[in-house]
């Protein structure tokens, strides 16, 4: 039986009915270790919309009990040791996310393919031999990312059209050895990645796929010599381009056997040659639509800012990505506005109300390098929040909460709002994660706030980004990846839409003369270094492999 003693989280979310919960890193490990698994008083919070579990190697399995949590929306069960998941996961009606990934799992439950309202599948890092059968009637699957397994292929049933919204498709690091030829039927394909499999035939099929923007095949032995030094060296265009071109000649080898193979291939022809002006129609439009930015590589900027992480980070919120991004007008109307609407919507949407990343913003202007990333105690960590005066991190936390309490009782609401609800995130850390600037200055508290000190305001020319996780790597770089994407769309609007500075009341001053002139979109985007405390390299953002998967119309210039 369980000591709830030992849970008071559970208990916590059961008395404010709750609808999120966290259990992440050593000191639930720990806890999960001693009771031999998870409290099944978890199984009881049936009004959990997202529950996370991750990094607890001590986590081996999960309880049948996790069918009554019909209301999730969201499963991130990553980083942990998980040998199975029972099949009854496919009771989870509401489901859109599942994460697995980096377990010790070898198979997935047949239930899997029941959740109809499944969005995102993450079974990266496992040793799957195969997926199940049936996963086509997850119709609302838009990723996919099954890469570091031991899969050979895909279900018979993949391929198919009632996969009408799959976008990405990411299987590297696998032992695939064949890409069907009715791939083509993937309509939405926009993302394809399967390098270093076992393919040695690249299907002339694929060219069909009107949307696919990205793909990968490097690392596969293929026996068409020429196509594998083009995969290892040329822009998608160009590899569908040629498949394109081996396709017209198959069909005319086989249109020459008889008249019906000849109608046959005839059809098929007029049906490529209407998906061949469908997908031109839809260029132009793109380019029309087209924005730009264009990457400053480190090595061209002697006085980048870089910054430095401590060691004792990687035990509280151990991944960070940066970037500075010049040419983001904020100054005409409600152009600020927008891109803080914008940036409050990415910590709702892709950062799971900041429960999988945040998000922060700077003035570069205002900051004191060098930087660094590492940890406090929260009596010693000092902030001036946004809109607030200087206060200690636990001075800080007691006052939000404070704040939260009155707020719900007052509203006689169920669940907090604003900056409120990620006070639990932070919930059993001994140490908080914060950067902290030249002087000592802490400008960055995340997942809670940033610093005022530090704080963008309409005449901000350069914007420092940084994106911070417990999660991995890739979440940084796929939420700074789509915070750029917005700023250039953003910046694109503003361009187009001519409104007078300073018309929304905030932030007025003097208007920069370079505003009259006609404005550009381009965005300038500065790589910045993050390193350890020997000065190794840990991450630099963005690389090579960084905004280039479904980025829309952007067009990124190195």
């Amino acid at each position: 039986m369980d000591d709830l003693e030992n849970w008071p989280e559970i208990e916590r979310a059961a008395k404010e009915k709750r609808r999120e919960l966290v259990f992440q890193g050593p000191t639930f490990d720990e806890r999960i270790a001693a009771n031999g698994g998870l409290a099944s008083a978890i199984y009881s919070l049936t009004l959990l919309n997202y529950l996370e579990v991750s990094q607890c190697p001590s986590l081996t399995e999960i309880h049948e009990g996790i069918q009554r949590l019909t209301t999730l929306q969201s499963l991130i069960l990553c980083r942990n040791r998980l040998v199975s998941v029972p099949n009854v996961v496919g009771k989870l009606k509401s489901l859109k996310v599942l994460d697995l990934s980096a377990n010790n799992l070898t198979a997935l439950p047949e239930g899997v393919t029941q959740l109809k309202e499944l969005t995102t599948l993450n079974v990266s890092c496992n040793s799957l031999e195969v997926l199940p059968e049936g996963l086509s009637k997850c119709t609302k699957l838009s990723v996919i990312n099954v890469s570091k397994n031991r899969l050979t292929g895909f279900p018979s049933d993949f391929y198919s059209e009632k996969l009408d919204l799959l976008s990405t498709l990411i299987a590297y690091d696998n032992s695939i050895e064949q890409l069907s030829g009715d791939v083509h039927k993937l309509a939405a394909l926009k993302v394809l990645d399967l390098s270093n499999n076992k393919l040695k035939e690249i299907p002339s099929d694929l060219s069909d796929c009107s949307k696919l923007k990205e793909i990968n095949f490097k690392g596969n032995k293929l026996n068409d010599k020429r196509l594998e030094k083009m995969v290892n060296g040329c822009q998608t265009k160009s590899i569908l381009d040629y498949l394109r071109g081996k396709g017209k000649g198959r069909q005319g080898e086989e249109g020459a056997d008889a008249e019906g193979g000849r109608k046959a291939d005839k059809g098929k022809k007029q049906q490529r040659k209407k998906k061949e002006k469908v997908a031109d129609d839809q260029d132009e439009e793109e380019e029309l639509n087209k924005m730009v930015a264009r990457v400053l590589h480190v090595s061209d900027s002697p006085t980048a800012l870089s910054v430095t992480v401590g060691a004792e980070v990687k035990d509280v919120r151990p991944y960070l990505v940066c970037c500075v991004v010049r040419g983001m007008n904020l100054q005409p109307g409600n152009a600020l506005k927008r891109f803080l609407m914008a940036q409050t919507k990415l910590h709702d949407d892709l950062c799971g109300k900041r429960t999988i990343a945040t998000i922060a913003t700077h003035d570069v202007q205002l900051i004191k390098a060098p930087l660094t990333y590492d940890v406090k105690l929260p009596t010693q960590l000092k902030v001036v929040s946004l809109g607030r005066k200087e206060m200690t991190a636990v001075e800080l936390i007691k006052q939000l909460q404070l704040e939260a309490d009155e707020l719900r009782k007052q509203k006689k609401r169920q669940n907090v709002t604003g900056l409120h609800k990620y006070l639990q995130l932070l919930q059993g850390k001994a140490m908080y994660p914060c950067i902290v600037d030249a002087e000592g200055h802490v400008i960055s508290f995340p997942p809670i706030t940033n610093s005022e000190k530090t704080k963008i305001k309409k005449t901000t020319k350069e914007l420092f980004l940084e994106v911070t996780s417990a999660a991995s790597l890739q979440t940084c770089k796929d939420v700074m990846d789509a915070l750029i994407v917005k700023m250039a769309e953003l910046n694109k609007f503003t361009s187009e839409h001519r409104e007078e500075a300073g018309s929304d009341g905030e932030g007025e001053g003097p208007q920069d003369p370079a505003a009259s002139s006609e404005p550009s979109s381009e965005l300038i985007v500065q790589q910045i270094r993050t390193v350890d405390q020997d000065g190794n390299l840990k991450v630099v953002y963005p690389s090579k492999t960084d905004l280039c998967s479904d980025i829309g119309n952007l067009t990124v210039i190195w």
